[in-house]
């Protein structure tokens, strides 16, 4: 079995493949071809963190995935993907990616989720959140929007600063904001990161024609946007029904009765016939992005 180091695979990356393929993964998923088992969760308290367990297979695929991704709160990212062949059993090969492969095909997910529900002309983009994510999802960003004005808010004063030297230095004009209701007044395009378990969002803070890609609610207990605002929706989209039903952005709504699963449409469908998308640049769209299998097996099989 081939073992491949964190530099060896940056050294492979293709990004514009990479995003055709997520999307044909997402098509995948919502099409009813891929085996995707819940998502196994362990909860750690000593120190604080999570470990998730996710793996999968396409329909008459020639290899499945494995991943552990995870680990204490207060430290980075990390994790690992394995590809076995479904013809012999056989470890093909072993990504030691210290987690940033999920990094990557989460931040194409928010990617895909502009580019399909975004609105035309992006004002300022907006983002919750310091870390790793709130980077990678307005870096790739550069190709899709000439757009370049960033507001961010995050709880750590000391955080944000870096933040906003950070990509000042990649050619962003970053504004650091007090609230996350400043981020919203300024911003028609919204991305959330953070692991907060309150809602940071309500629905009066969010303007007609706004986006919001919401990717924090990853884990039970977890909660960015108010319930009130999800339904205040136009357009609700998720990466898997079952799966934000359970503990995504659209659990709590969907728990109190104010939506119903009928009111939600995967990703891949929109990517499958876009006339399912926006309708027009007043409405408000969400995207709840709990991190489906089907991308990790997607990103894994581009380095058999």
């Amino acid at each position: 079995m081939e073992i491949l180091t964190l530099d060896e695979i940056k050294g492979r990356l293709d990004l514009p493949r990479f995003i055709e393929n997520q999307e044909k993964g997402f098509q995948a998923f919502s099409a009813g071809k891929v085996d995707v088992p819940p998502v196994g969760y362990l909860k750690q308290e000593n120190p604080v963190g999570s470990y998730h367990i996710k793996y999968g297979l396409i329909e008459n695929d020639t290899v499945w995935v494995c991943k552990i991704v995870g680990g204490p709160v207060d430290l980075p990212l990390n994790g690992m993907m394995m590809v076995t062949s479904t013809q012999t059993g056989k470890g093909e090969v072993l990504l030691q990616d210290d987690g940033y492969l999920t990094q990557l095909r989460t931040a194409i997910a928010g990617l895909i989720s502009a580019k399909y529900l975004g609105p035309k002309t992006i004002k300022a983009i907006g983002v919750l959140g310091t870390g790793e994510q709130a980077r990678m999802q307005v870096e790739i960003l550069k190709d899709w929007t000439d757009c370049r004005d960033v507001f961010v808010w995050g709880r750590n004063a000391e955080k944000a600063d870096a933040y906003k030297k950070d990509m000042d230095v990649q050619g962003f004009n970053v504004t650091v904001v007090p609230s996350p209701v400043d981020v919203a007044k300024n911003c028609n395009l919204i991305i959330t990161t953070t692991a907060a378990r309150e809602a940071l969002l309500d629905a009066a803070d969010i303007n007609p024609g706004t986006h919001i890609t919401a990717m924090g609610a990853d884990a039970p207990g977890k909660s960015e946007l108010d319930p009130k605002l999800v339904a205040k929706a136009d357009l609700i989209v998720v990466d898997s029904k079952a799966q934000c039903i359970d503990h995504g952005e659209v659990c709590k709504p969907c728990a109190d009765g104010l939506i119903s699963e009928t009111d939600l449409v995967e990703l891949g469908e929109i990517i499958s016939d876009p006339s399912l998308g926006r309708k027009n640049e007043s409405q408000i769209t969400i995207v709840d992005l709990t991190g489906v299998a089907v991308q990790d097996i997607q990103i894994a099989k581009e380095f058999i």
